[in-house]
Protein backbone atom coordinates (compact mmCIF):
# COMPACT_ATOMS: atom_id res chain seq x y z
CA UNK A 1 0.00 0.00 0.00
CA UNK A 2 1.30 3.74 -0.50
CA UNK A 3 2.33 5.36 2.71
CA UNK A 4 0.30 4.89 5.37
CA UNK A 5 -0.37 8.53 5.21
CA UNK A 6 0.24 11.31 3.04
CA UNK A 7 3.48 13.17 4.12
CA UNK A 8 5.38 16.32 3.64
CA UNK A 9 7.19 15.74 0.28
CA UNK A 10 11.28 17.26 0.50
CA UNK A 11 11.58 17.50 -3.24
CA UNK A 12 9.21 20.76 -4.11
CA UNK A 13 11.88 23.18 -5.44
CA UNK A 14 12.99 19.95 -7.61
CA UNK A 15 9.19 19.04 -8.81
CA UNK A 16 8.75 22.70 -9.50
CA UNK A 17 11.29 23.26 -12.19
CA UNK A 18 10.37 20.15 -13.96
CA UNK A 19 6.68 20.58 -13.72
CA UNK A 20 7.69 24.67 -15.89
CA UNK A 21 9.72 22.78 -18.01
CA UNK A 22 6.85 20.20 -18.82
CA UNK A 23 4.36 23.33 -18.79
CA UNK A 24 6.19 25.45 -20.70
CA UNK A 25 7.28 22.40 -23.34
CA UNK A 26 3.55 20.94 -23.41
CA UNK A 27 9.41 8.17 29.74
CA UNK A 28 12.69 10.03 31.40
CA UNK A 29 10.91 12.82 32.93
CA UNK A 30 14.19 13.42 35.07
CA UNK A 31 15.80 15.88 32.19
CA UNK A 32 19.01 14.45 32.75
CA UNK A 33 21.43 13.43 29.96
CA UNK A 34 21.24 10.52 27.16
CA UNK A 35 22.48 7.29 29.18
CA UNK A 36 25.03 4.80 27.43
CA UNK A 37 28.73 5.12 26.20
CA UNK A 38 30.61 8.05 27.36
CA UNK A 39 32.58 7.49 24.14
CA UNK A 40 29.60 8.29 21.65
CA UNK A 41 29.03 11.68 23.89
CA UNK A 42 32.25 12.54 23.72
CA UNK A 43 32.80 12.10 20.06
CA UNK A 44 34.15 14.73 17.72
CA UNK A 45 32.37 15.14 14.14
CA UNK A 46 34.39 15.21 11.46
CA UNK A 47 32.75 18.01 9.42
CA UNK A 48 33.71 17.96 5.73
CA UNK A 49 32.49 19.54 2.29
CA UNK A 50 28.79 17.46 1.91
CA UNK A 51 28.68 14.45 -1.11
CA UNK A 52 26.04 14.24 -3.67
CA UNK A 53 23.00 13.20 -2.00
CA UNK A 54 22.62 9.27 -2.23
CA UNK A 55 19.96 7.18 -4.01
CA UNK A 56 18.20 6.68 -0.78
CA UNK A 57 18.17 10.60 -0.32
CA UNK A 58 16.99 11.44 -3.42
CA UNK A 59 19.96 11.64 -5.61
CA UNK A 60 21.17 14.87 -7.75
CA UNK A 61 23.63 16.84 -7.18
CA UNK A 62 25.64 18.69 -4.27
CA UNK A 63 24.28 21.20 -2.26
CA UNK A 64 25.06 24.95 -3.62
CA UNK A 65 27.18 26.93 -1.76
CA UNK A 66 24.60 29.93 0.34
CA UNK A 67 24.00 32.64 -1.08
CA UNK A 68 26.98 34.13 1.08
CA UNK A 69 29.34 31.77 -0.30
CA UNK A 70 29.58 29.78 2.41
CA UNK A 71 29.77 26.26 2.11
CA UNK A 72 27.77 23.57 3.77
CA UNK A 73 29.37 20.90 5.70
CA UNK A 74 28.08 17.13 6.44
CA UNK A 75 29.69 14.89 8.99
CA UNK A 76 28.29 11.05 10.48
CA UNK A 77 27.25 10.86 14.11
CA UNK A 78 27.65 7.53 15.81
CA UNK A 79 24.28 6.72 18.00
CA UNK A 80 23.52 2.97 19.45
CA UNK A 81 21.71 0.53 17.12
CA UNK A 82 19.62 -0.76 20.20
CA UNK A 83 19.05 2.44 23.07
CA UNK A 84 17.88 -0.71 25.50
CA UNK A 85 21.50 -1.76 25.35
CA UNK A 86 24.00 1.65 24.34
CA UNK A 87 26.77 0.05 24.56
CA UNK A 88 26.52 -2.57 21.92
CA UNK A 89 26.03 -1.95 18.11
CA UNK A 90 26.45 1.78 16.65
CA UNK A 91 24.39 3.08 13.70
CA UNK A 92 25.78 6.24 11.62
CA UNK A 93 23.74 9.37 11.27
CA UNK A 94 23.81 11.72 8.74
CA UNK A 95 24.07 15.09 9.52
CA UNK A 96 24.54 18.75 7.34
CA UNK A 97 25.06 22.25 8.84
CA UNK A 98 25.46 25.98 7.81
CA UNK A 99 27.33 27.61 10.45
CA UNK A 100 26.17 30.75 12.00
CA UNK A 101 26.47 34.34 9.67
CA UNK A 102 26.69 36.68 12.90
CA UNK A 103 29.07 37.42 14.99
CA UNK A 104 30.59 34.82 17.17
CA UNK A 105 29.21 36.37 20.79
CA UNK A 106 25.91 36.34 19.90
CA UNK A 107 25.80 32.90 18.64
CA UNK A 108 23.37 31.21 20.20
CA UNK A 109 24.39 27.40 19.53
CA UNK A 110 22.47 24.98 17.01
CA UNK A 111 18.99 24.97 15.82
CA UNK A 112 18.34 21.41 14.72
CA UNK A 113 15.72 20.91 11.94
CA UNK A 114 13.21 18.04 10.88
CA UNK A 115 10.85 18.73 8.16
CA UNK A 116 8.63 15.73 8.46
CA UNK A 117 7.80 12.67 6.53
CA UNK A 118 8.58 10.54 8.66
CA UNK A 119 11.08 9.26 6.25
CA UNK A 120 12.07 12.92 4.41
CA UNK A 121 16.15 13.55 4.44
CA UNK A 122 16.61 16.55 6.05
CA UNK A 123 20.07 16.25 5.04
CA UNK A 124 18.87 17.08 1.38
CA UNK A 125 16.09 19.34 2.63
CA UNK A 126 17.43 21.55 4.61
CA UNK A 127 19.63 23.06 1.98
CA UNK A 128 16.54 23.47 -0.79
CA UNK A 129 14.98 25.57 1.91
CA UNK A 130 18.44 27.02 3.41
CA UNK A 131 18.12 30.69 2.30
CA UNK A 132 14.34 30.83 3.72
CA UNK A 133 16.41 30.83 6.83
CA UNK A 134 18.67 33.13 6.40
CA UNK A 135 17.36 35.26 9.55
CA UNK A 136 17.43 32.37 12.02
CA UNK A 137 21.09 31.26 10.96
CA UNK A 138 22.73 35.13 12.20
CA UNK A 139 22.64 33.35 15.64
CA UNK A 140 22.27 29.91 15.31
CA UNK A 141 24.33 26.99 13.32
CA UNK A 142 21.56 25.55 10.99
CA UNK A 143 21.63 21.57 11.26
CA UNK A 144 19.75 18.94 9.87
CA UNK A 145 19.75 15.39 10.19
CA UNK A 146 18.77 12.03 8.23
CA UNK A 147 16.24 9.96 11.12
CA UNK A 148 18.23 6.19 11.54
CA UNK A 149 16.30 4.54 8.77
CA UNK A 150 16.07 7.63 6.65
CA UNK A 151 18.38 8.64 3.67
CA UNK A 152 21.97 8.18 4.75
CA UNK A 153 21.14 6.90 7.60
CA UNK A 154 21.32 3.05 7.64
CA UNK A 155 18.45 3.37 5.31
CA UNK A 156 15.31 1.10 5.48
CA UNK A 157 15.41 -0.59 2.14
CA UNK A 158 12.45 -2.86 0.49
CA UNK A 159 11.18 -2.94 -3.06
CA UNK A 160 13.70 -1.90 -6.27
CA UNK A 161 12.98 0.82 -8.59
CA UNK A 162 11.45 -1.15 -11.12
CA UNK A 163 8.96 -2.66 -8.42
CA UNK A 164 8.68 0.74 -6.89
CA UNK A 165 7.00 1.67 -10.10
CA UNK A 166 4.43 -1.28 -10.07
CA UNK A 167 3.41 -0.51 -6.57
CA UNK A 168 2.66 3.17 -7.20
CA UNK A 169 0.70 1.88 -10.33
CA UNK A 170 -1.20 -0.84 -8.28
CA UNK A 171 -5.11 0.20 -7.72
CA UNK A 172 -5.01 1.26 -4.25
CA UNK A 173 -8.88 1.37 -3.72
CA UNK A 174 -10.34 -1.92 -4.57
CA UNK A 175 -13.62 -2.19 -5.80
CA UNK A 176 -13.84 -5.72 -5.41
CA UNK A 177 -12.74 -8.79 -3.79
CA UNK A 178 -10.01 -9.89 -6.42
CA UNK A 179 -8.68 -5.96 -6.00
CA UNK A 180 -8.90 -6.57 -2.57
CA UNK A 181 -6.85 -9.50 -2.63
CA UNK A 182 -3.97 -8.03 -4.68
CA UNK A 183 -4.06 -4.27 -2.69
CA UNK A 184 -3.41 -7.50 0.32
CA UNK A 185 -0.82 -9.28 -1.64
CA UNK A 186 1.17 -6.12 -2.67
CA UNK A 187 1.07 -5.12 0.86
CA UNK A 188 2.39 -8.65 2.01
CA UNK A 189 5.28 -8.38 -0.45
CA UNK A 190 6.25 -4.96 -0.06
CA UNK A 191 6.30 -5.76 3.87
CA UNK A 192 8.41 -9.03 3.44
CA UNK A 193 10.76 -7.13 1.28
CA UNK A 194 11.75 -4.77 4.05
CA UNK A 195 11.72 -7.74 6.69
CA UNK A 196 14.33 -9.39 3.86
CA UNK A 197 16.42 -6.36 3.01
CA UNK A 198 16.38 -4.40 6.68
CA UNK A 199 15.66 -7.13 9.35
CA UNK A 200 18.43 -5.43 11.84
CA UNK A 201 16.86 -1.62 11.89
CA UNK A 202 13.13 -2.44 11.54
CA UNK A 203 12.73 -2.67 15.66
CA UNK A 204 15.14 0.30 15.80
CA UNK A 205 13.60 3.01 14.04
CA UNK A 206 10.79 4.61 16.54
CA UNK A 207 10.35 8.32 17.15
CA UNK A 208 11.64 7.46 20.84
CA UNK A 209 14.78 6.15 19.11
CA UNK A 210 15.08 9.06 16.93
CA UNK A 211 14.52 11.41 19.82
CA UNK A 212 17.00 9.81 22.04
CA UNK A 213 19.14 10.28 18.75
CA UNK A 214 18.64 13.96 19.01
CA UNK A 215 19.69 14.43 22.76
CA UNK A 216 23.02 12.62 22.36
CA UNK A 217 23.29 15.31 19.06
CA UNK A 218 22.38 18.31 21.53
CA UNK A 219 25.77 17.03 23.48
CA UNK A 220 27.94 16.23 20.65
CA UNK A 221 27.06 19.45 19.24
CA UNK A 222 28.12 21.44 22.24
CA UNK A 223 24.66 22.60 23.63
CA UNK A 224 23.60 22.80 27.13
CA UNK A 225 19.62 22.74 25.67
CA UNK A 226 18.25 21.30 22.61
CA UNK A 227 17.11 24.56 20.01
CA UNK A 228 14.43 22.88 17.67
CA UNK A 229 12.60 23.64 14.63
CA UNK A 230 10.17 20.73 13.87
CA UNK A 231 7.60 20.60 10.48
CA UNK A 232 4.87 18.33 9.68
CA UNK A 233 6.09 15.18 11.65
CA UNK A 234 8.77 17.40 13.17
CA UNK A 235 6.49 18.34 15.76
CA UNK A 236 5.99 14.94 16.65
CA UNK A 237 9.83 14.13 17.19
CA UNK A 238 9.85 17.59 19.39
CA UNK A 239 6.79 16.45 21.28
CA UNK A 240 8.53 13.41 22.51
CA UNK A 241 11.54 14.61 22.55
CA UNK A 242 10.27 16.98 25.37
CA UNK A 243 8.47 13.96 27.09
CA UNK A 244 11.52 12.39 27.32
CA UNK A 245 13.95 15.03 28.21
CA UNK A 246 11.50 18.19 29.74
CA UNK A 247 14.23 19.69 31.10
CA UNK A 248 16.87 19.40 27.85
CA UNK A 249 14.08 22.07 25.93
CA UNK A 250 15.40 25.23 25.26
CA UNK A 251 14.01 26.95 22.35
CA UNK A 252 11.50 25.12 20.42
CA UNK A 253 8.94 25.88 17.39
CA UNK A 254 6.40 23.44 16.07
CA UNK A 255 4.91 24.16 12.65
CA UNK A 256 2.38 22.22 10.89
CA UNK A 257 1.35 20.54 13.87
CA UNK A 258 0.81 16.54 14.22
CA UNK A 259 -2.69 15.97 17.11
CA UNK A 260 -0.78 13.70 19.25
CA UNK A 261 -4.19 12.31 20.25
CA UNK A 262 -4.68 10.33 17.28
CA UNK A 263 -4.48 6.66 16.86
CA UNK A 264 -4.04 5.72 13.28
CA UNK A 265 -7.30 5.50 12.17
CA UNK A 266 -8.58 8.77 13.41
CA UNK A 267 -5.33 10.66 11.77
CA UNK A 268 -6.06 9.12 8.49
CA UNK A 269 -9.83 10.30 8.89
CA UNK A 270 -8.43 13.76 9.55
CA UNK A 271 -6.76 13.97 6.68
CA UNK A 272 -9.55 13.01 4.56
CA UNK A 273 -11.13 15.85 5.91
CA UNK A 274 -8.06 18.07 5.70
CA UNK A 275 -7.07 17.36 2.15
CA UNK A 276 -10.89 17.84 0.96
CA UNK A 277 -10.95 21.20 2.46
CA UNK A 278 -7.97 22.28 0.55
CA UNK A 279 -9.50 20.76 -2.58
CA UNK A 280 -12.66 22.85 -1.68
CA UNK A 281 -10.20 25.99 -1.47
CA UNK A 282 -8.18 25.04 -4.23
CA UNK A 283 -11.78 24.67 -6.54
CA UNK A 284 -12.85 28.08 -4.97
CA UNK A 285 -10.26 30.05 -5.74
CA UNK A 286 -10.19 28.84 -9.21
CA UNK A 287 -13.97 29.77 -10.29
CA UNK A 288 -13.70 33.12 -7.94
CA UNK A 289 -11.01 34.34 -10.08
CA UNK A 290 -12.16 37.69 -12.70
CA UNK A 291 -10.73 35.49 -15.74
CA UNK A 292 -12.58 32.01 -16.63
CA UNK A 293 -11.42 28.99 -14.35
CA UNK A 294 -10.45 26.38 -17.15
CA UNK A 295 -11.33 23.49 -15.21
CA UNK A 296 -15.15 24.46 -13.98
CA UNK A 297 -17.85 26.64 -14.01
CA UNK A 298 -18.04 26.84 -10.35
CA UNK A 299 -16.41 25.10 -7.35
CA UNK A 300 -19.06 21.89 -7.45
CA UNK A 301 -18.25 21.55 -11.36
CA UNK A 302 -14.83 21.37 -9.98
CA UNK A 303 -14.90 18.79 -8.10
CA UNK A 304 -17.36 16.78 -9.90
CA UNK A 305 -14.91 16.69 -12.98
CA UNK A 306 -12.11 15.46 -11.00
CA UNK A 307 -14.32 12.79 -9.59
CA UNK A 308 -15.32 11.13 -13.37
CA UNK A 309 -11.72 11.53 -14.22
CA UNK A 310 -10.88 9.34 -11.22
CA UNK A 311 -13.77 6.92 -12.07
CA UNK A 312 -12.47 6.90 -15.45
CA UNK A 313 -8.52 6.08 -14.57
CA UNK A 314 -10.35 3.09 -12.91
CA UNK A 315 -11.08 1.74 -15.76
CA UNK A 316 -8.75 2.82 -18.49
CA UNK A 317 -5.53 4.90 -17.79
CA UNK A 318 -4.07 7.59 -19.65
CA UNK A 319 -0.54 8.05 -20.79
CA UNK A 320 2.06 9.74 -18.48
CA UNK A 321 5.44 9.47 -18.72
CA UNK A 322 6.63 7.05 -20.67
CA UNK A 323 6.58 3.46 -20.60
CA UNK A 324 4.36 4.40 -16.93
CA UNK A 325 0.25 5.15 -17.32
CA UNK A 326 -1.50 7.33 -15.22
CA UNK A 327 -3.68 5.47 -13.24
CA UNK A 328 -6.50 6.44 -10.67
CA UNK A 329 -3.79 6.11 -7.96
CA UNK A 330 -1.00 7.77 -9.31
CA UNK A 331 -3.75 10.84 -10.24
CA UNK A 332 -5.05 10.73 -6.29
CA UNK A 333 -1.55 11.45 -4.85
CA UNK A 334 -0.94 13.95 -7.68
CA UNK A 335 -3.84 16.34 -6.91
CA UNK A 336 -2.89 15.45 -2.88
CA UNK A 337 0.52 16.80 -3.72
CA UNK A 338 -0.55 20.32 -5.39
CA UNK A 339 -2.50 20.48 -2.45
CA UNK A 340 0.32 20.89 0.11
CA UNK A 341 1.16 24.72 -1.07
CA UNK A 342 -1.19 27.36 -2.50
CA UNK A 343 2.35 27.83 -5.12
CA UNK A 344 0.94 24.42 -6.87
CA UNK A 345 -2.79 25.24 -7.44
CA UNK A 346 -1.33 26.35 -11.06
CA UNK A 347 0.33 23.53 -11.77
CA UNK A 348 -2.77 21.06 -10.79
CA UNK A 349 -5.00 23.68 -12.75
CA UNK A 350 -2.73 22.94 -15.85
CA UNK A 351 -1.94 19.27 -14.64
CA UNK A 352 -5.80 18.77 -14.72
CA UNK A 353 -6.28 19.94 -17.85
CA UNK A 354 -4.23 18.36 -19.78
CA UNK A 355 -5.42 15.18 -18.29
CA UNK A 356 -8.91 15.83 -19.20
CA UNK A 357 -7.40 16.08 -22.95
CA UNK A 358 -5.32 12.86 -22.16
CA UNK A 359 -1.94 13.67 -20.69
CA UNK A 360 -1.33 12.45 -17.44
CA UNK A 361 2.41 13.90 -17.76
CA UNK A 362 1.65 17.02 -15.08
CA UNK A 363 -0.14 14.62 -12.59
CA UNK A 364 2.32 11.98 -12.68
CA UNK A 365 5.36 14.42 -11.76
CA UNK A 366 3.50 15.75 -9.24
CA UNK A 367 2.72 12.06 -7.68
CA UNK A 368 6.20 10.81 -8.30
CA UNK A 369 7.39 14.10 -5.78
CA UNK A 370 4.66 12.62 -3.27
CA UNK A 371 6.37 8.93 -3.40
CA UNK A 372 10.09 9.79 -4.06
CA UNK A 373 10.80 9.18 -7.48
CA UNK A 374 13.01 11.72 -9.60
CA UNK A 375 13.38 12.08 -12.99
CA UNK A 376 16.24 9.29 -13.41
CA UNK A 377 13.56 6.69 -12.80
CA UNK A 378 15.28 5.98 -8.80
CA UNK A 379 13.39 6.43 -5.74
CA UNK A 380 14.63 7.62 -2.81
CA UNK A 381 13.35 5.78 0.79
CA UNK A 382 10.75 7.83 1.94
CA UNK A 383 7.74 5.35 1.35
CA UNK A 384 10.20 2.53 2.52
CA UNK A 385 11.05 4.44 5.70
CA UNK A 386 7.83 6.33 6.11
CA UNK A 387 5.59 2.66 6.46
CA UNK A 388 9.06 1.50 8.82
CA UNK A 389 8.46 4.02 11.15
CA UNK A 390 5.06 4.74 11.50
CA UNK A 391 4.65 0.99 12.24
CA UNK A 392 7.02 1.06 14.64
CA UNK A 393 5.55 3.43 16.35
CA UNK A 394 1.56 2.12 15.66
CA UNK A 395 0.26 -0.62 17.47
CA UNK A 396 -2.85 -0.88 16.00
CA UNK A 397 -3.11 -3.35 13.13
CA UNK A 398 -5.54 -3.18 10.69
CA UNK A 399 -7.95 -5.79 8.85
CA UNK A 400 -9.88 -5.61 5.15
CA UNK A 401 -13.16 -6.50 7.35
CA UNK A 402 -12.63 -3.20 9.62
CA UNK A 403 -11.59 -1.10 6.91
CA UNK A 404 -14.67 -1.73 4.77
CA UNK A 405 -16.93 -1.22 7.79
CA UNK A 406 -14.75 2.45 7.84
CA UNK A 407 -15.40 3.09 4.61
CA UNK A 408 -18.43 4.97 4.92
CA UNK A 409 -17.12 7.33 7.29
CA UNK A 410 -14.04 8.29 5.02
CA UNK A 411 -16.04 8.71 2.21
CA UNK A 412 -17.57 11.32 4.54
CA UNK A 413 -15.39 13.44 5.07
CA UNK A 414 -13.78 13.23 1.24
CA UNK A 415 -16.25 11.77 -1.50
CA UNK A 416 -12.62 12.29 -3.16
CA UNK A 417 -9.43 10.82 -1.05
CA UNK A 418 -11.79 9.22 1.87
CA UNK A 419 -11.06 5.41 -0.06
CA UNK A 420 -7.70 5.91 -0.29
CA UNK A 421 -6.78 7.20 2.69
CA UNK A 422 -9.01 4.64 4.44
CA UNK A 423 -7.33 1.59 2.27
CA UNK A 424 -4.01 2.92 3.42
CA UNK A 425 -4.29 1.87 7.40
CA UNK A 426 -3.73 -1.97 5.65
CA UNK A 427 0.54 -0.32 5.59
CA UNK A 428 1.06 -1.87 9.04
CA UNK A 429 -0.82 -5.40 8.39
CA UNK A 430 1.70 -8.24 8.75
CA UNK A 431 4.51 -6.16 9.65
CA UNK A 432 7.32 -7.78 10.80
CA UNK A 433 7.58 -5.38 13.86
CA UNK A 434 5.32 -4.78 17.13
CA UNK A 435 3.96 -1.24 17.38
CA UNK A 436 4.49 0.99 20.22
CA UNK A 437 1.51 2.79 21.33
CA UNK A 438 -2.10 3.79 20.63
CA UNK A 439 -0.44 7.44 19.99
CA UNK A 440 2.54 9.29 21.02
CA UNK A 441 2.69 10.47 24.44
CA UNK A 442 4.26 14.36 24.41
CA UNK A 443 3.17 15.29 28.16
CA UNK A 444 6.37 17.70 28.64
CA UNK A 445 5.29 18.89 32.11
CA UNK A 446 8.33 21.26 33.54
CA UNK A 447 9.69 22.05 29.58
CA UNK A 448 10.65 25.59 28.64
CA UNK A 449 7.83 27.23 26.25
CA UNK A 450 7.43 25.84 23.07
CA UNK A 451 5.41 27.75 20.12
CA UNK A 452 3.09 25.83 18.69
CA UNK A 453 1.65 26.91 14.98
CA UNK A 454 -1.85 25.85 13.70
CA UNK A 455 -2.28 26.94 9.49
CA UNK A 456 -6.24 26.95 9.40
CA UNK A 457 -5.93 25.50 5.34
CA UNK A 458 -3.41 22.93 6.51
CA UNK A 459 -4.34 19.67 4.39
CA UNK A 460 -1.96 16.80 5.95
CA UNK A 461 -2.06 18.28 9.60
CA UNK A 462 -5.39 19.55 10.27
CA UNK A 463 -5.39 23.45 12.21
CA UNK A 464 -7.22 21.27 15.45
CA UNK A 465 -3.75 19.39 15.99
CA UNK A 466 -2.28 22.63 17.39
CA UNK A 467 -4.54 22.96 20.12
CA UNK A 468 -4.65 18.96 20.66
CA UNK A 469 -0.43 19.71 21.08
CA UNK A 470 -0.78 22.55 23.31
CA UNK A 471 -3.23 20.65 25.99
CA UNK A 472 -1.20 17.28 25.31
CA UNK A 473 2.07 19.26 26.50
CA UNK A 474 0.63 20.46 29.90
CA UNK A 475 0.08 23.11 31.49
CA UNK A 476 2.77 26.45 30.39
CA UNK A 477 4.76 24.48 28.72
CA UNK A 478 2.62 25.19 24.76
CA UNK A 479 2.38 28.55 23.04
CA UNK A 480 -0.44 28.50 20.48
CA UNK A 481 -0.55 30.96 17.33
CA UNK A 482 -2.79 30.73 14.44
CA UNK A 483 -2.01 31.31 11.00
CA UNK A 484 -4.69 31.84 8.59
CA UNK A 485 -3.81 30.47 5.64
CA UNK A 486 -3.31 27.58 3.11
CA UNK A 487 -1.21 24.70 2.45
CA UNK A 488 1.36 22.75 4.93
CA UNK A 489 2.66 24.59 7.67
CA UNK A 490 2.89 28.49 7.98
CA UNK A 491 6.72 30.06 8.36
CA UNK A 492 7.61 28.58 4.92
CA UNK A 493 4.39 30.57 3.86
CA UNK A 494 6.45 33.92 4.37
CA UNK A 495 3.86 35.51 6.24
CA UNK A 496 5.74 38.46 8.26
CA UNK A 497 3.22 37.97 11.31
CA UNK A 498 4.55 34.31 11.66
CA UNK A 499 7.81 34.82 11.06
CA UNK A 500 8.51 37.58 13.20
CA UNK A 501 6.95 35.72 16.16
CA UNK A 502 9.43 32.51 15.15
CA UNK A 503 12.10 35.19 15.03
CA UNK A 504 10.95 36.93 18.01
CA UNK A 505 11.08 33.82 19.80
CA UNK A 506 14.10 31.73 18.66
CA UNK A 507 16.41 34.72 18.32
CA UNK A 508 15.69 36.68 21.44
CA UNK A 509 13.72 34.95 23.73
CA UNK A 510 10.23 36.45 23.17
CA UNK A 511 7.14 34.10 23.07
CA UNK A 512 4.10 35.56 21.69
CA UNK A 513 1.08 36.17 23.30
CA UNK A 514 -0.56 32.92 24.00
CA UNK A 515 -3.47 32.44 20.77
CA UNK A 516 -1.75 35.37 18.72
CA UNK A 517 -3.36 35.11 15.33
CA UNK A 518 -1.95 35.83 12.07
CA UNK A 519 -2.20 37.57 9.80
Amino acid sequence: MPNASWSRAAGLTATAVVLSALLTGCSDTSGGDTGGDEDLTAQKLDWKDCPAPSEAEGGGAAPSPLPDGDEWQCATMKAPLDWHEPEGDTTGLALIRAEASGEADRRIGSLVFNFGGPGGSGVTTLPAFGQDYATLRTRYDLVSFDPRGVGRSDPVECLDDKQLDAYFQQDATPDDAAERTELLDNTEKFNAACEKHSKKVLPHVATTDAARDMDLMRQVLGDDKLYYFGISYGTELGGVYAHLFPGKVGRAVFDAVVDPTQTPEQGSLAQAEGFQLALDNFAEDCTSKVEECPIGTDAQDVKDRIARLLKDLDRDPIPGIFPRELTQTAATSGIAQALYSKDFWEYLTNGLQQAYDGDGRVLMVLSDALNGRNENGQYSNITAANVAINCADDKPRYDPEYVERKLPDFRRASPLFGDYLAWSMLSCTDWPVAGAAEHPDVSAPGAAPILVIGNTGDPATPYEGAGRMVDALGKGVGVKLTYKGQGHGAYDSKDKCVQNAVHGYLLDGRAPAADTVCP
